[in-house]
């Protein structure tokens, strides 16, 4: 992708991610998120979901990344925002890392009450059963990034009643 620092090591299941992860995200708490980063194309400032969201919580990034149907990549530190993306000068779009997003804006200044994995089970027959989303809980509201079948999506608000949570730390 051409994103300075990004070397993603993609997981399956919610136990996996845990075990990898889950002390990590569950330390956040108490945090402040500070800011985020997004790639958006220079043209016509769309999202690119494929690319990982950046959080920072008072000088700790976390990195987002869902891939394929079931598959998460949590990062720490290591993209470099401030970096151009390079690689793309034979596509007809430009990707830059944006500061912008109505879904994330509202959360910087907030402090992060707790983190939860969320393991979308649905009642029926569904192609994403298993996936793994990460849960920001916020004082005011709750941000999740999930995973869009291939590619990130932000939900903002209570989670779909098909989610199991798994709250981390305590």
């Amino acid at each position: 992708m051409g994103i300075s620092g990004f070397e993603p090591s993609f997981l399956t299941g919610a136990d996996v991610i845990r075990q990898a992860h889950g002390s990590r995200l569950a330390a956040l708490a108490g945090r402040r998120l500070t800011g985020f980063a997004l790639v958006q194309f220079a043209e016509d400032g769309d999202w690119f979901a494929d690319c990982p969201v950046v959080l920072d919580f008072d000088g700790i990034q976390v990195e987002v990344c869902h891939w394929k149907f079931d598959e998460l990549s949590i990062g720490w530190d290591t993209i470099d925002t401030a970096a151009t993306i390079t690689g793309w000068e034979s596509v007809e779009h430009t990707p830059q890392w944006s500061h912008s997003d109505e879904h994330l804006e509202p959360f910087v200044g907030q402090d992060l009450y707790e983190v939860a994995l969320l393991e979308w089970r649905p009642t029926d027959r569904d192609l994403a059963a298993g996936t793994v989303a990460v849960e920001f809980v916020f004082a005011r509201d709750c941000l999740r990034i999930v995973n869009g079948l291939d590619e990130n999506r932000i939900e903002v608000g209570a989670a779909h009643q098909d989610y199991a949570r798994h709250k981390l730390g305590q």
